[in-house]
């Protein structure tokens, strides 16, 4: 077994997938992820019952920690490359069992992320079309465990973007552009009319649960705890990394196009936050619009269903780059031989991983339209928190000991940055509650019950540069 042999993508593996992504097409990638739940119902929920209007505070403590990650992403990207991204660096850093760690717990992750977006696509989805009068029946909106028979519309979207999916990963980078833009011009026209409407009397108390405390029932709130939840909306610009083997310039065109589209979305995180809670008292955002709910409250109809068609597109921009990152993890770790060679297939016309697209799409539309996910669903940022850590040592180690490694994009500041991403994260970790990171401990050890199970007895001939 190589529990701890360390692997360099080989020279030969960056020629499977088609180079087609421009830096245009991978910025939109990762605000396409980013701009969705987070921004549209996170915002509103943080500040109603986490922080305040100090939610924008919130934002920019999130918005630090990642900044320091998207740094050691991008500097890992540009020299380690590969298309599996935190698994692939995790490989090269601290060897096979740590990497499989990593690819198990992104699997699910995306995973799970994709589902659990696809049932807020569903809500808000089936919400139009009651609007105009032809809503679905409940039963056709909920899985049989929530009483209902299969969640249609979730099971619908997956399968959709499945087909987009096939059809080329440059088709999927033009629909994702489209989408993008039209979620762009919601939050415009939010922008446009909330700036008429600014109260500043709403930022009084501006701090009203201080920066971190206790609630009776054991619960946190205040900014430090009301980032560890706005988190979530950070999440996607990591994806970024996934697409290294289908990017024109890699080494140029990742680090710009992960800190472009953190930097962005961060501005414009900060700006609807900040107008969010300037229009409408805080302690009321606790909906599952507040955005569309804000609008309304000032008596701007139309300007709250434009903002509620902005939700449902960005949704599905955001489910198409989970969608995709989902597929190249499993087509990576099974390149490896640590999973069947039935994910790593490519389709001779399109060069795009077709088993694991039909798979997953498959698989997830099931699971959208039949699963409960709450529980699962909050093990996300556990586990993205971890991965980031994991990066940002992966950068530590690497610099430490393949020193002569080339790298186009080098993190500023040496070794603080990758130091301070590591503390950021294990800080935002410590704010999650304890039942969360128990589950998502369990989780990681059935993986590793995986790996001695399966991976771990067919992996000793992957390809690649073994350097340790």
């Amino acid at each position: 077994m190589n529990l701890f042999a360390k692997k360099l993508p080989a020279a030969d593996e960056v020629h499977g997938l088609r180079r087609c992504l421009t830096a245009w097409d991978l910025t939109f990638m990762g605000i396409g992820q980013m701009i969705g739940t987070g921004i549209f119902v996170l915002t509103g929920v943080a500040a109603a019952t986490q922080a305040g209007p100090a939610i924008i505070l919130s934002f920019v403590a999130a918005g630090i920690a990642c900044a320091f990650v998207a740094f050691a992403y991008a500097e890992l990207a540009s020299s380690v490359g590969g298309s599996g991204a935190a698994y692939g660096y995790a490989y090269a850093a601290f060897g096979e069992l740590p990497a499989w760690t990593i690819g198990w717990n992104l699997v699910f992750g995306l995973g799970t992320a994709l589902a659990a977006v696809a049932n807020g696509w569903s809500g808000y989805f089936n919400n139009a079309l009651a609007a105009m009068g032809i809503g679905l029946p409940e039963f056709l909106t909920k899985g049989p465990f929530a009483g209902g028979l299969i969640n249609l519309p979730a099971v619908v979207i997956i399968l959709t973007l499945m087909l987009a999916l096939f059809a080329g990963v440059k088709q999927s980078a033009r629909l994702n552009k489209m989408i993008v833009f039209a979620k762009l011009l919601a939050i415009a026209i939010f922008i446009g009319v909330a700036v008429f409407h600014v109260n500043s009397a709403l930022w009084h108390p501006f701090m009203p649960y201080g920066w971190f405390s206790h609630r009776a029932d054991g619960s946190t709130v205040g900014i430090l705890a009301g980032a560890s939840l706005v988190f979530f909306a950070y999440r996607g610009f990591q994806n970024v990394s996934i697409a290294v083997e289908e990017a024109q310039c890699p080494q140029r065109d990742i680090p710009i196009a992960v800190l472009a589209s953190l930097t962005t979305c961060t501005l414009i995180y900060l700006v609807v936050a900040g107008l969010l809670t300037a229009i409408a008292p805080y302690d009321v955002l606790n909906v599952s619009s507040p955005v569309a709910f804000a609008l309304l409250r000032l008596g701007y109809n139309w300007g709250s269903a434009l903002v509620a068609t902005g939700v449902i597109i960005g949704l599905t921009s955001t489910m198409l780059v989970l969608f995709y990152g989902l597929t190249r993890i499993l087509f990576a770790m099974a390149r490896d031989r640590l999973l069947p060679s039935f994910f790593s297939t490519l389709d001779a016309k399109t060069r795009t991983p077709a088993n694991a697209i039909v798979l997953c799409g498959v698989t997830m539309a099931l699971v959208a339209g039949l699963v409960p996910l709450g529980a699962l669903a909050e093990l996300v940022n556990a586990g993205t928190l971890v991965e980031f850590m994991l990066v940002c040592i992966g950068v530590i180690v690497l610099r430490l000991t393949r020193p002569e490694m080339k790298r186009p994009f080098k993190a500023p500041g040496g070794m603080i940055t990758p130091v301070l991403g590591v503390l950021s994260c294990g800080a935002l970790l410590s704010f999650l509650p304890l039942v969360t990171l128990g589950r998502f401990a369990a989780y990681l050890a059935a993986g590793v019950v995986v790996y001695f199970g399966y991976a771990a007895r067919r992996s000793r001939a992957a390809p690649g540069e073994i350097i340790a």
